[in-house]
């Protein structure tokens, strides 16, 4: 919920700037706080950032404290909502009986966090207070952070603070009507009986009260650090910071090409989609009723993404830590938790056909949950509305449009319904692709400098579409 508001503000505010947003009110952070930056496995995923208890002067050797001056702005006044309506509706028709299910579900988050202030470091002083100063090798902290492959450490040289008490709130309604008797069975627990035309309503609404000085977004500065504990301060955006090696440096873990020219966007990214088949097509060789639940999972996760993140955490651990996952220590709630438990006990399953082919398919849904973890949080919403099958495989051919020739010649105008037509058109033009139609023909064009988001979104419809029962990958 925090994460969730803190992410849509540094969406609103910053796109594609240096601002990274609080993911926990636990996190104490204030300027020269230390924070470790980890790079993930594959080129399009943000960094994941972990903030830690030390301050900068905590890792330095030497008695003389460094005291940075700052600055304070004021930054801007910030009220934001988000929300979706999903909406749906079946009739069954049975032999003595007909029913008809209609469903409806509204999810709006309310970020009012009044006016903020922006604390800045004076770097011109930073770096004369730096000068001749040395890092504590010996520091658990950086010990700990050297043992990890593509961690870099950073300190905090400016964040975002509220200036008042403020408040987000989540509001939930979640209704559902039935036609004739009928009894709902819902996964694991939960048995509903509804008698002629009687409904259900669930109502959810949460406040969460942020106090007075609580950092919501904050900029790094990263540090260049050598074996006998000089450091750099890293000025540039374009410079990375890290630890000296000894050797040539490693090649990159992705297992696709970088970052697309734009003179041939769409060639780049079928070569990329075509690197990734293997994924595809082990995700869509699995039992039909492991693929159905996977999807039924992710499909619960995707309304919040704070348990798409949450996922994304224990996948990672899992295939590049080898560590076994402690659900305790996940940050989300319980529902999400149960998602995450779910999608383990279907990996599970695979092992006991395949051992080799477990880690295989932690890594295929790795990549699909990467992918949908860097969607903007609408278009996470507006494509976990479009994941029953048959919307699934539409999307899949609009995806082979994109990395095509741009051009799709549809065979029954069924296929791309007004109603699909219209969320297709969101989520690509989301992800920086302009969808257009002229009767049963679909255009589509990749935007200048669209950045990752049109292969992003590309996965993770193949990838989806992939546990549909007709998958068409």
């Amino acid at each position: 919920m925090f994460s969730t508001a803190t992410r849509n503000f540094v969406d609103e505010v910053d796109h594609k700037g240096l601002l990274i947003p609080v993911s926990s009110l636990n996190d104490s952070i204030y300027v020269l706080s230390v924070v470790v930056k980890r790079k993930r496995f594959w080129f399009w995923q943000r960094p994941k950032y972990l903030p830690t208890d030390f301050i900068f002067n905590d890792i330095l050797t030497g008695e003389t404290l460094i005291k940075p001056v700052t600055s304070e702005t004021d930054f801007l006044k910030y009220i934001g909502t988000y929300g979706d309506n999903i909406q749906g509706g079946m009739d069954v028709n049975l032999v003595s009986s007909s029913v008809s299910l209609q469903g409806k579900d509204s999810f709006k988050l309310q970020s009012s966090f009044g006016g903020l202030k922006k604390e800045e470091v004076n770097m011109q002083r930073l770096l004369q207070d730096s000068k001749s100063r040395v890092l504590d090798m010996s520091h658990s902290l950086i010990q700990q952070t050297k043992e990890k492959p593509r961690q870099v450490l950073g300190i905090v040289k400016e964040r975002i603070v509220t200036t008042t008490p403020c408040s987000v709130i989540e509001e939930v309604q979640q209704g559902g009507q039935c036609g004739a008797g009928w009894t709902l069975y819902w996964p694991k627990t939960t048995k509903v009986s509804l008698k002629e035309n009687e409904s259900l309503s669930k109502d959810t609404n949460v406040t969460m009260e942020i106090p007075t000085n609580t950092t919501i977004a904050y900029a790094l500065i990263e540090l260049e650090i050598k074996h006998d504990g000089c450091y750099e301060l890293c000025l540039m955006s374009n410079i990375t910071g890290g630890f000296e090696v000894d050797g040539p440096t490693k090649k990159k873990l992705s297992g696709v090409s970088g970052a697309p020219t734009h003179t041939a966007e769409n060639n780049h990214l079928q070569q990329d989609l075509e690197q990734l088949h293997d994924h595809f097509q082990l995700l869509s060789s699995l039992p039909m009723a492991t693929r159905s639940s996977l999807l039924q999972q992710l499909t619960n996760m995707m309304q919040d993404p704070a348990a798409v993140s949450a996922l994304q955490n224990v996948l990672d651990e899992m295939c590049f830590d080898n560590n076994s996952p402690v659900l305790d220590d996940v940050k989300a709630t319980e529902p999400p938790k149960q998602n995450i438990q779910a999608i383990l006990d279907l990996v599970k399953q695979c092992e006991q056909v395949e051992s080799a082919k477990t880690t295989s398919v932690l890594k295929a849904l790795h990549l699909i949950s990467s992918a949908l973890d860097e969607l903007t949080n609408d278009c996470l919403a507006v494509l976990g509305m479009c994941c029953s099958h048959s919307v699934l495989q539409t999307m899949e051919l609009l995806v082979q449009c994109v990395s095509g020739k741009g051009e799709l010649l549809l065979g029954s105008a069924d296929l791309l319904t007004e109603d699909v037509y219209e969320q297709a058109a969101h989520l690509f033009a989301s992800s920086n692709v302009s969808l257009g139609r002229d009767g049963d023909t679909v255009r589509t064009e990749i935007n200048p400098e669209p950045g990752h988001l049109p292969l992003v979104l590309c996965i993770a419809v193949r990838g989806l579409a992939s546990l549909a029962p007709l998958c068409l990958s």
